[in-house]
């Protein structure tokens, strides 16, 4: 079973789960778990797993499972791998910016 990167794809949307999104879940929401949430779980949150606590699970912490661990938690990027970001180049149309990408990549 291969486990999803669910780091990378920061995205501008403002639908469901968006990045700009201030609905449930959403970047810019002030809701439960929200990005810009002080409440629990939210980014803005100092508390439990907030993006803003440095306790387990919270964005500052260097705990396993935090934001600033450098133990056995991978790393997520939040920039796509070259190969995705090129297919997503080709798919939508971006023709030179694809061929000049994958050329100096090496790809």
């Amino acid at each position: 079973m291969s486990r999803t990167n669910k780091g990378w794809p920061r995205n501008n949307s403002t639908g469901p789960l968006g990045g700009l999104s201030t609905g449930p879940g959403g970047g810019l929401s002030t809701g439960p778990g929200g990005g810009a949430s002080s409440g629990p779980g939210g980014g803005m949150s100092s508390g439990p797993g907030g993006g803003l606590s440095t306790g387990p699970g919270g964005g500052l912490s260097t705990g396993p499972g935090g934001g600033l661990s450098t133990g056995p938690t991978p790393y997520y990027s939040n920039i796509p791998p070259r190969e995705v970001y090129l297919e997503y180049l080709k798919e939508y149309g971006y023709e030179t910016a694809y061929h000049m990408l994958k050329d100096a990549w090496n790809l």
